[in-house]
């Protein structure tokens, strides 16, 4: 647990966040949590601890100072994490952002549930596990995200019915998704390529923020 703990701690600084211990605690509870429902239900393909806690936790965390800076410290917001899965990023922003209401919609019940149950295990009221598909959902959010979910293409036709009038999306994506950028619609606005440094982690990453025109 101390050799996770450290490694935690150091990469949130890295990030330049600054976490409670009880936050970087509840963190690592989640983590424990995705490993445990997985030996039962498939939540994600990583099964090993050590590289859970960089793949997972820690590329998901380096989104958070970039919310943060979008959020600008308001405390009413509502984001919608789409394709969630296990609840990356949706959860690790629950956990670093307690004032913003998060729903983490996924068309697989067992994911939804499995986030459902996060949520009352680490005491965390303003996050829910949605079981929808996304297109059929009627409340509008201030943020969109995705984590390696679809095309940009998709991700943002799937939703857009789901953006609040001045909301924005969210994709975290691996390399520069120039091929993916090409083809978006008139309707879609990228307004800022967002790159990533995740520590412990030799990979790309970027987010690509966007709003609907």
């Amino acid at each position: 647990m101390s050799d996770r703990l450290g490694i935690l701690t150091r990469s949130a600084e890295q990030l330049g966040l600054t976490l409670s211990a009880e936050q970087h605690q509840t963190l690592l509870r989640y983590l424990d949590l995705i490993l445990k429902w997985n030996k039962v239900y498939n939540l994600t393909a990583v099964r090993d601890p050590a590289e859970a806690l960089t793949h997972h936790l820690i590329d998901s965390l380096a989104a958070v100072p970039p919310l943060l800076r979008h959020l600008a410290g308001r405390t009413d917001a509502k984001l919608l994490d789409v394709g969630s899965g296990a609840g990356l990023p949706g959860v690790v922003f629950a956990i670093c952002c307690p004032d913003l209401q998060v729903s983490c919609v996924d068309t697989v019940g067992k994911k939804a549930a499995f986030v459902q149950q996060a949520a009352l295990e680490l005491k965390l009221p303003k996050l829910r596990g949605v079981h929808a598909r996304v297109e059929s959902l009627t409340d509008k959010f201030d943020v969109v995200s995705s984590r390696a979910f679809a095309s940009l293409v998709d991700f943002t036709s799937w939703s857009v019915m789901a953006l609040a009038e001045q909301g924005v999306w969210l994709a975290m994506k691996g390399k520069h998704p120039q091929a993916e950028l090409d083809v978006l619609p008139a309707t879609v606005d990228v307004f800022h390529v967002e790159q990533l440094t995740v520590p412990g982690l030799d990979a790309e990453r970027c987010i690509i923020w966007m709003r609907a025109k």
